[in-house]
């Protein structure tokens, strides 16, 4: 059969891959083609190829031109709309028979498989199975072909994934989702079989497997499998992964660039979890004197430390920061944070105290403190009021002892709050409080046990003016009075009279204080701060501030007199976490 396209010849040679095994005892399916309309073939006419086969339509149909693919012919039919001399060329058609396969869907990998070849007469065929990463072919004397396990070159993948919500490191008590996803899965349905340390979950075969309250006994390597359920086709098994159960979540507060600050700073403060970073959102609160209503804290003993109050613009947030910018006087006061993650809310532990201390220029109200010194002995009295009380109501002093209580001063009448009896544990940071938000600069109250103790001022001292400190005694005076007195830790005087006179107040007289007696000891040691004869800015606060600081915490005597000498060369300072080194 010849057609011509302007005098070219378009040639068409059928190619059939099965050959019999004996020709006598079938007769092999001859193929046909057709050419419409006609043999010969004009420019601009449309003309369609047809492959004609007998015993059935179980056939696959490649067309090629000049022994190239046609990639869009893949019917038995090929049609040029508008022959064209380009067209004009050696067409060859392969015909293969049909391969299915006892699947409806993709085969995966480790099943086996059978390879029908579809013929309407198998017998008496040999059969060639080839795939194109594979060499040499395989054959059989009957129309099917088995893969006992199949690869990833043979089929496609559906390994197994285990996935962990809200993390692989979990907290005791902690909601906790694994689902198990299949590579590749598609719409199809399936059953799930769960491992635990290689050993088999009996009666779970949900995706899900939720835990609503995760102990340590849930720790270990969780696997997974699917199961189709329309031709029973098991999935890779996953990967392990493994699940941690950590003892009860804590948050952990911290405070950027410091604690003391002056008013008009900004401060940061951080909330984060230890040993946890996914999924969390946090709170920040107030630690205030508890009171009805509020959820109390309480120390090791049971006793009640403190209530926490949400802050008014505090919002759940994925960022573990709090910022305050500008810092106000109303800020003073201590500071905790909480995180919560998962559905339904799993909570952590409330962090320990942080307390910030802001001081102001121009304070609506002082704290007046009778006797009028930062250290005292415990057994004696102490009385302190609110005064200079200009544009808020409700004045109470307020305190933040070193254990970490959070309270109003006890015995208060109004705004004056009277202390028959001081005992240790009255040691701490007092400021005034308002209703209204308003605030005194905060300071540093130091109760001792022993029977020394040094008379310094509770508020800083103006430079110029005249300083007297002299060591005080529990009992009567000795006969000796000789006391030796320290700065930073230096002796700078021993004096027969147990009184150390500095004419001339100077910024550079600031620093840590204490006294000593040979016979009856020495003195805790107190801050002395100085300002300016007139506003100086935050210098002058910050130093202030020190002094309010001292009671809190006895680690902070170090650190404080390592910060000034930083403050006095011009830069700041920081302990690490690790070393414990100090540095400017």
């Amino acid at each position: 059969m010849e057609m011509w396209v302007r005098g070219n010849t378009m040639k068409l040679v059928h190619l059939f891959l099965l050959q019999p095994a004996d020709v006598g005892m079938v007769e092999r399916p001859t193929p046909t083609v057709k050419v419409q309309p006609a043999d010969h073939v004009l420019m601009g006419e449309r003309v369609t190829l047809t492959c004609e086969i007998e015993s059935g339509d179980y056939w696959n149909y490649e067309w090629y031109k000049n022994n190239n693919l046609l990639s869009d012919a893949k019917r038995k039919e090929y049609e040029i709309s508008n022959v064209g001399q380009y067209h004009a060329g050696v067409y060859t058609l392969k015909v293969t028979p049909t391969i299915t396969s006892g699947y409806e869907g993709a085969v995966l990998t480790g099943n086996t498989v059978t390879l029908y070849c579809t013929l309407p007469q198998s017998a008496g065929w040999t059969f060639y199975w080839s795939k194109h990463t594979q060499s040499p072919e395989k054959k059989t004397t009957t129309n099917t072909y088995t893969i006992s396990s199949v690869r990833v070159s043979d089929g496609e993948s559906n390994k197994a994934m285990v996935n962990i919500k809200p993390d692989k490191q979990v907290f005791k008590g902690e909601p906790v989702t694994l689902r198990c996803d299949i590579q590749a899965g598609g719409d199809t349905e399936w059953t799930y079989s769960w491992y635990k340390d290689d050993s088999l979950y009996p009666n779970r075969r949900t995706q899900e497997f939720p835990i609503s309250s995760v102990t340590e006994s849930n720790a270990g390597k969780y696997t997974c499998r699917g199961e189709r359920t329309n031709d029973l086709q098991k999935s890779e098994i996953s990967d392990a992964v493994t699940l941690t159960v950590s003892d009860v979540a804590q948050a952990v507060l911290s405070v950027s660039p410091q604690s003391w600050l002056t008013e008009g700073d900004s401060v940061t403060l951080s909330c984060e979890v230890t040993g946890s970073s996914t999924g969390w959102t946090f709170s920040w609160y107030r630690a205030v004197p508890y009171r009805q209503g509020l959820k109390q804290i309480r120390d090791a003993h049971g006793n009640v430390m403190y209530g926490v109050e949400l802050l008014s613009d505090s919002r759940r947030e994925a960022g573990g920061s709090y910022t305050l910018s500008p810092a106000a006087l109303h800020h003073t006061g201590v500071y905790v944070c909480r995180a919560e993650r998962g559905e339904p809310a799993y909570q952590t532990q409330y962090s320990s105290p942080q307390p910030l201390w802001i001081t102001g220029t121009s304070p609506p109200a002082s704290l007046i403190i009778s006797p009028s010194r930062s250290q005292h002995f415990s057994g004696h009295s102490l009385s302190l009021s609110c005064e200079g009380q200009s544009d808020s109501t409700g004045w109470r002093v307020r305190r933040y002892t070193h254990s970490g209580e959070v309270s109003d001063c006890s015995s208060v009448t109004g705004s004056t709050c009277n202390i028959s009896s001081l005992y240790t544990s009255h040691t701490g940071v007092y400021w005034c409080q308002s209703e209204s938000g308003g605030g005194s600069d905060p300071l540093n109250i130091t109760v001792h046990n022993g029977d020394v103790i040094l008379d310094s001022p509770v508020h800083p001292v103006t430079e110029g003016d005249s300083l007297t400190l002299r060591c005080l005694y529990r009992s009567t005076k000795p006969s000796n009075l000789t006391a030796d007195f320290y700065r930073d830790g230096s002796l700078l005087q021993t004096q027969t009279t147990g009184e150390m006179i500095i004419r001339t107040v100077s910024k550079s007289d600031a620093g840590l204080y204490h006294c000593k007696h040979p016979e009856k000891g020495e003195s805790p040691k107190s801050w002395l701060s100085v300002r300016g004869s007139s506003s100086s800015g935050a210098p002058v606060s910050v130093l202030s501030l020190l002094s309010s600081l001292m009671a809190v915490s006895p680690y902070l005597l170090v650190s404080i007199v390592l910060g000034v000498k930083c403050y006095r060369a011009g830069g700041v300072y920081f302990v690490g976490k690790n070393t414990g080194n100090v540095e400017c």
